[in-house]
């Protein structure tokens, strides 16, 4: 018997299991066999009559999985990694694309985007309903499979089961209630009314039920302790960890009030909010409590105990925060860096990877394409200003000058000794001897120069040591990088398209060194500082608000911060304050994640969506005879050589962004025009097919 499509090939969407169309297109397992198949023609009796090619079968379902860095323009691959579509994050307040290209720039900023178009994160063509399908045909065949202990066999079938419930968590933040499919379809039962659309509530428990079967048959990790833990082999696989972490992720996006209140965000009257599609029809504040104990759940299981009783920096069983090895802005930059990137990293509980290279090896690449301009992800001013200073105080500009307002509290070098800003709000002033650096500090937030690369950032990072050297970016207007360009008549700022640094700031998160060139680069699905955040969330709406404190706190003190409640006391009663400040936190430590996004929407941040970005006019200042004169011209080059210190006076100016202006940003944040954003349009196509599927609010 050839493997049945649950989806038609052309489509990969749910009506095609209908009796529409009966596809019985071959395929090669997981899209090619390690070892080639006997015969070239792959059935289910060849598949599941052999270990080893079931075993392959499920890593190519793993290849199905999502996958946050569009890297490639090549047919057939998932639309979210398709470069010229787009992330989830250039949706957000925190960044701003500048290439024509992208559909980002054009259907999004443009507000052009409808039912006959497929959305970033795509409900037919992201592989969703392939890797469902064939997960599914595992599930239904793997008892035939000889030569499987039982122990393997039932890991192989939570591992599906998590594989099954992240993908429909993929399309479920963007969509809201799905299909649930739960058997495999032959393509030949006539009529499917069981595909509708299910509610937000069916789909939710639908999803918890497969991980909760799931839990219980898997490794808390693969530690490496014994040869079939070996975690260089198993890096990737789901685990005990990955399946409560993810339990955890779906009961709180479903708490939140997208999904979870008194009324539709559309006003309840479309049909989808009729159905409850898009919310739960209600709220009931045991939501909040479910998550918060799922949340407490992952963290009893790695070893720790109750939120008030850890101290900071406090390590788990086996997942943990990356610690820096020293008091240094480059050594918390440096473990701030590996606790996401290094693939042996205790702090990743989830990754995800595509087979193909890091680096300029890869054609069509991550790192390629960020070189050229064109997945550059711009981080705006508003973004920059999320970041405190370097001792935790929160970043804040004069609303009377326009100018940074200096820090109520001393920012101190490594001797403890106050750092005189002078104006600077990257760096402090540089002090020389001749042409030798002696010092110069990093005066803010050290996850600011890993989530951004700024003015006066060195180029140079040793990646093994962590340590930064060199020759700076130049982002002033006329610098050796900077984009942006200066009508000399009026002094207006032109923002350029296709290139790294017109916002003034531009991209360096997962942009990394040589050492990761030719690697197969791994995308964090879930991770333990994630986790911490989304417990403070969790705790936060549930009243407890001096334990979330301490989640928050955990994260920040990684990279040497003070605790929040030291800056604004207020924190430990007024909770709406708080959970704007863990946003903020989420922001600033989940850069380049979607979860920037994933907040806008469940959290019906609207004001996000409509809010004005800009960008940073930077304008190099000399010192001529005791004035401060504007200079047009790079540092590198002839003044450096010249003996010309290293510039340290700027001035800094917002920019309003125009290129692209977005459409939103001059509507009414409680218009439907805006509201409809908080979920995607379904495809025209599959409504049209009358299977039971309905259009969410706004894409009528």
């Amino acid at each position: 018997m050839k493997i049945q499509h649950i989806f038609c090939a052309s489509a990969i969407a749910l009506a095609s299991v209908a009796a529409f169309t009966a596809c019985t297109d071959e395929i090669k397992v997981g899209n090619s066999f390690i070892e080639k198949a006997p015969g070239g023609t792959v059935t289910i009796d060849t598949v599941f009559n052999s270990a080893e090619y079931t075993r392959q079968f499920l890593t190519g379902i793993y290849g199905m999985q999502y996958y946050g860095l569009p890297f490639s323009s090549a047919s057939g691959i998932p639309t979210s990694q398709h470069a010229y579509q787009g992330k989830l994050d250039g949706l957000t307040d925190i960044y701003q694309v500048h290439w024509n290209g992208l559909a980002i720039y054009n259907s999004y900023y443009g507000n052009t985007l409808s039912a006959n178009d497929d959305p970033v994160m795509s409900f037919r063509n992201d592989k969703v309903w392939a890797a469902v399908r064939q997960a599914l045909l595992l599930l239904e065949n793997i008892d035939r499979v000889p030569d499987l202990s039982a122990e393997e066999k039932a890991s192989m079938v939570a591992q599906t089961k998590c594989l099954i419930a992240a993908r429909y968590f993929d399309l479920f933040s963007c969509y809201g209630g799905l299909p649930i499919v739960d058997h495999v379809y032959s393509g030949l039962e006539g009529t499917y009314p069981e595909l509708r659309r299910s509610s937000v509530e069916k789909t939710v428990e639908f999803m918890v039920r497969l991980l909760d079967e799931a839990i219980p048959n898997l490794r808390w990790a693969w530690d490496g302790n014994t040869t079939d833990t070996d975690a260089f082999n198993n890096t990737g696989r789901w685990t005990a960890a990955g399946a409560m972490a993810l339990k955890a992720k779906i009961l709180l996006f479903a708490a939140s009030p997208l999904f979870n209140a008194d009324q539709g965000y559309f006003g309840g009257t479309t049909q989808a909010e009729k159905d409850s599609l898009v919310w739960y029809g209600d709220f009931k504040q045991s939501r909040w409590e479910r998550a918060e104990q799922a949340c407490r759940d992952f963290f009893a299981a790695n070893g720790e105990g109750d939120p008030s009783s850890l101290s900071l920096g406090t390590a788990g069983k086996f997942y943990q925060l990356t610690q820096a090895t020293e008091k240094s802005a480059d050594a918390y930059r440096q473990a701030y860096r590996m606790g996401y990137i290094h693939q042996g990293s205790h702090e990743v509980i989830h990754s995800t990877r595509v087979a193909t290279v890091y680096g300029s090896q890869g054609t069509y690449s991550w790192w390629n394409w960020v070189g050229l301009g064109r997945n550059s992800y711009c981080p705006t001013v508003e973004y920059e200003e999320m970041f405190p200073w370097s001792n935790g105080e929160p970043f804040e500009w004069d609303d009377a000058t326009g100018a940074p307002k200096e820090p109520k509290y001393a920012i101190l070098n490594q001797a403890n000794q106050k750092l005189v800003l002078d104006g600077q709000i990257f760096y402090s002033p540089v002090v020389k001897s001749g042409r030798v650096t002696l010092r110069k500090y990093a005066v803010r937030d050290p996850r600011l120069y890993e989530n951004a690369i700024v003015n006066g950032q060195q180029i140079t990072l040793d990646w093994t040591t962590g340590k930064s050297s060199g020759d700076i970016y130049e982002l002033w207007i006329g610098g050796q990088h900077a984009a942006q360009t200066i009508a000399k008549a009026t002094g207006e700022i032109v923002e350029q398209l296709t290139t790294r640094f017109p916002t003034g700031f531009g991209t360096i998160k997962y942009y990394l060194g040589e050492e990761y060139h030719r690697k197969y680069m791994h995308w964090v699905y879930l991770s333990y500082d994630e986790m911490l955040l989304m417990w403070a969330e969790a705790l936060a709406e549930t009243g407890r608000m001096n334990e979330a404190l301490n989640c928050v706190n955990r994260v920040r003190a990684r990279v040497g911060l003070d605790p929040l409640e030291k800056f604004m006391p207020e924190l430990s009663s007024n909770k709406d304050k708080l959970i704007e400040e863990i946003l903020r936190e989420r922001a600033c430590e989940l850069g380049m994640s979607n979860n920037r996004y994933y907040d806008m929407v469940r959290r019906k941040r609207t004001d996000w969506m409509t809010k004005e970005l800009h960008g940073m006019k930077i304008t190099r200042l000399q010192n001529v005879m005791g004035n401060y004169i504007e200079n047009y011209s790079p540092y590198y080059g002839t003044d450096k050589d010249n003996g010309v210190a290293e510039p340290d006076h700027f001035r800094y100016e917002k920019f309003t962004l125009q290129n692209r202006r977005r459409v939103l940003w001059d509507l009414d944040p409680n218009s439907n025009d805006v509201k409809k954003w908080l979920l995607f349009p379904m495809p025209i196509t599959e409504i049209n097919k009358g299977y039971g599927m309905v259009q969410n609010p706004g894409w009528e």
